[in-house]
């Protein structure tokens, strides 16, 4: 009995000594320089390759260490790298104190901790900058505020709209997403901006190249991928209070953000005002085809605008589980310029324009898009499951004068059932999904599988008809994996299938047109848009490999990504008031395909560093509007009539980078951009393919100190930009002439008692110059660019415990 007694006693003593052993616990916390707790910080030991992040008070742990050395590596976005060696010989508790990073070597971007991880595990090519970058370079819109970026340029609507333009792609060819879910406005017109508030923005991720495999078959030029606000602090509440300011247009803007948590309950609502006058052109007049339009003080008069917006976000975080909710509506208000918009240039009431620069009249378009979405995660040890859902419904109206075109009556009737000054309306609901499994099979190898799903219901209606109303259902499921070859190396893989299926609804003309048939000549309701039912499918693929010895940098991806027609490239059939021309469809279009080669190398240091992102595109089916030589006199006033048509293309540019810094606080940096594109087949081989941008550089000298009497991270900065002349059009488009500007920045932190303030001024086109940009919006009308503009904007933050 003695004997089996001390046998069990040995037995529950091994056990224990082994457990024990093999079950060291490493605790820790993670806390800024006030001793604030830091969350979702990523904290990774070495030699065990384990990661975390740190929870809802800063807290992290690791679970089942042997003895032994660490090394403990922890990063945070705005701070500096953290590593430090620590001895495990039992259960541990840490502290980890993070110190901020002022210092940001690359001018063109903002790069912290988290930027250059993420640029060494994307095969892409990508470009990162938080809200502190955008407020430096505030533009009359979010897009505008990123064309510092290489290889991202704009096509502008006046002085307050503009979409995204990536490597000279654009339209349904660059996917905005936000808060996890894509953006749909009415993205396929030039003149549609997005309706995205730039000061509710926290960072945003520019992809460049085909990002179709996680992003969706639109993604084939890149993805515009924004983050809203990170989840606060436990016990914190704060806010911050924007006002801005611009004088070439007259801005007067605001925008008031409150944040709180308690415990595991979150949330924070944001309001934004802007109001905005006619914006000045250094001219007197502009050539509006032929006609020389006078221009009363250097104003394009009814280029006014508006913009009201609203933003709530709430959520519930939890140790392993996160949820949050995001609602928000956004409406503007803006002008066309009335001498440009479907009228004769010399039939508008000038006197009435120009009684004031603030009034918006006819013609102006007004949209409002609201957006409720909800984003749910739940972490398993190796498995974290996410799922995205969203409802956007985005309204937009086109108003203007009723003029007849064609057969339309002289008098509009008062038997319809809209009025007679809403030239176009179009009325869209999207109904979104995603779900995506992020599995670690191992220490090196993370799989990721999702499904993205989509239903759009766009209605239209007005007196003017360009494109059919329609449903779209789009699908697509993919599996990405990931695997680190070593420490400095990883090599991805994806694949994804699609499935699309467009319904356009069929649109007769509430107005007859005379028909004449052989000897007989009667009036009938033409029937603009036939019913369409069409169904497309594909699969894109994509493989890529990064390098990362020491201070170099390579990367390599090649793709295949997919896009379907849109509504109006298969159905449309009508004027475009804004272009002055006639717009056909062409419902045997087939779906869009591109295959693509990008790579990438860089070396930096904390001194210098350069880099170079070629690529090479080919599209064997690009999709595109070519101008034929026929009018249409019957319903299109005479205007010059476009086709929608597909053929070969290929492709191929990138961007260069360099910054140094030949004495401390001083830093040089040079940014240029080149796209060449060329029609292998079709009616306009040998061209190129519209709106793309010219060649340009940037070059940028910064000074920043960490402190300057009373001012806190004080910089100035003077950016020189050359454009090339662009000798590469596809008729209509004229020949662009190059052009410089120079543009300046200052800003710091000032501390008024306890309060701290930002402040960021910036003057824009300080010279004065008269350009002209080739993809500009108003560049067929010959219109130059906004003239000289200071900007300055304030912020006023403020935070305390609850």
């Amino acid at each position: 009995m003695s004997k089996s007694l001390m046998l069990v006693l040995c037995m529950v003593l091994f056990y224990k000594l082994s457990y024990s052993q093999d079950s060291y616990t490493l605790k820790g916390i993670v806390v800024d320089e006030n001793n604030v707790a830091l969350t979702s910080v990523a904290v990774v030991l070495h030699p065990s390759n384990k990661g975390t992040i740190t929870d809802s008070v800063g807290h992290f742990h690791f679970t089942n260490l042997q003895a032994g050395e660490y090394t403990i590596h922890i990063s945070f976005i705005g701070y500096k790298p953290y590593e430090e060696t620590v001895k495990l010989n039992g259960n541990t508790t840490y502290k980890a104190k993070l110190s901020v990073a002022y210092l940001n070597l690359q001018e063109v971007t903002i790069t912290d901790n988290y930027a250059e991880k993420r640029k060494k595990e994307e095969s892409l090519n990508i470009e990162i900058v938080n809200d502190q970058y955008l407020k430096q370079n505030l533009g009359g819109s979010l897009m505008n505020s990123l064309e510092r970026l290489p290889g991202v340029t704009t096509i502008d609507i006046g002085s307050g709209q503009s979409k995204p333009v990536i490597r000279g792609l654009g339209f349904n060819r660059v996917v905005v997403v936000e808060n996890n879910i894509k953006h749909e406005a009415q993205q396929w017109g030039a003149d549609h901006g997005l309706e995205i508030d730039q000061y509710a923005v926290e960072n945003i991720e520019v992809i460049k190249g085909p990002s179709s495999l996680m992003y969706g078959a639109d993604a084939i030029g890149g993805v515009i991928d924004i983050k809203n606000r990170k989840t606060p602090i436990n016990n914190r509440y704060g806010g911050v209070v924007d006002i801005t300011g611009k004088s070439n247009n007259n801005l007067l803007g605001s925008s008031v953000m409150v944040y709180g948590r308690k415990n595991t309950l979150f949330g924070s609502i944001r309001a934004t005002l802007l109001d905005y006058a006619d914006y000045k052109v250094p001219a007197d007049y502009v050539d509006v085809y032929g006609y020389k339009v006078p221009l009363y003080n250097n104003e394009l008069r009814n280029t006014a605008g508006k913009e009201q917006n609203l933003h709530l976000n709430f959520g519930i975080i939890k140790d392993k589980f996160k949820s949050r909710f995001n609602v928000s509506n956004v409406h503007t208000k803006s002008g066309f310029f009335a001498n440009a918009h479907g009228l004769e240039p010399q039939q508008v009431d000038t006197a009435m324009h120009d009684k004031s620069n603030r009034d918006i009249l006819l013609p102006y378009q007004q949209v409002n898009h609201f957006k409720v979405t909800n984003t749910s995660s739940y972490t398993f040890d190796k498995l974290k499951l996410m799922l995205d859902i969203g409802y956007q419904h985005n309204f937009r109206q086109e108003w203007s004068r009723y003029g007849s075109h064609g057969w339309m009556p002289p008098v509009f009737p008062d038997t319809l059932d809209f009025h007679k000054n809403i030239e176009r309306e179009f009325d869209k609901k999207v109904y979104s999904g995603n779900a995506k499994a992020f599995y670690a099979l191992n220490e090196k190898t993370q799989l990721i599988v999702g499904f993205n799903s989509e239903f759009q219901d766009n209605q239209i209606d007005g007196r003017g008809f360009l494109m059919p109303a329609y449903q779209q259902l789009t699908m697509g499921g993919y599996a990405i994996a990931k695997h680190a070859i070593s420490k400095k190396s990883m090599i991805q893989a994806g694949i994804r299938y699609d499935y699309g299926r467009i319904q356009i609804n069929e649109y007769t003309d509430w107005y007859q047109t005379q028909v004449v048939e052989g000897n007989d000549t009667t009036m009938q309701y033409l029937q603009r848009a036939d019913y369409m039912d069409r169904q497309y499918s594909n699969i894109s693929w994509s493989v890529g490999y990064n390098y990362n010895p020491g201070k170099w940098s390579y990367k390599f991806n090649v793709g295949k990504s997919y896009r379907m027609p849109t509504a109006k490239e298969l159905g449309a059939n009508g004027v475009n008031y804004h272009y002055f021309r006639y717009e056909v469809g062409n419902s045997n279009l087939s779906p869009e395909t591109s295959y693509q080669l990008d790579a990438g190398i860089e070396f930096a240091n904390q001194t210098f560093a350069i880099g170079t992102t070629p690529f090479i595109n080919y599209f064997p089916n690009y999709i595109y509007l070519n101008p034929t030589p026929y009018h249409n006199r019957e319903q299109g006033a005479g205007f010059q009539i476009f086709e929608y048509t597909q053929s070969e293309v290929f492709r191929y540019g990138g961007e260069i980078h360099a910054h140094y810094e030949p004495i401390k606080h001083l830093q040089l940096g040079i940014m240029a951009e080149y796209v060449y594109s060329l029609q292998l087949s079709g009616k306009k081989e040998g061209f190129t393919i519209p709106f793309s941008p010219p060649a340009s550089a940037l070059i940028n000298l910064k000074y920043h100190r960490t402190r300057i009497s009373v001012i806190d991270n004080p910089y100035l900065t003077i950016d020189y930009r050359l454009t090339a002349t662009q000798n590469n059009i596809v008729p209509p488009e004229e020949v662009t002439p190059g052009y410089q500007l120079v543009n300046l920045g200052m800003g710091g932190e000032i501390k008024l008692g306890r309060q701290k303030v930002m402040l960021s001024m910036q003057v824009q086109n300080l010279l004065n110059r008269e350009y002209l940009d080739h993809t500009s919006f108003y560049r067929l009308i010959n219109v130059p660019e906004a003239g000289r503009n200071f900007i300055v904007n304030i912020s006023i933050p403020f935070s305390g415990a609850i």
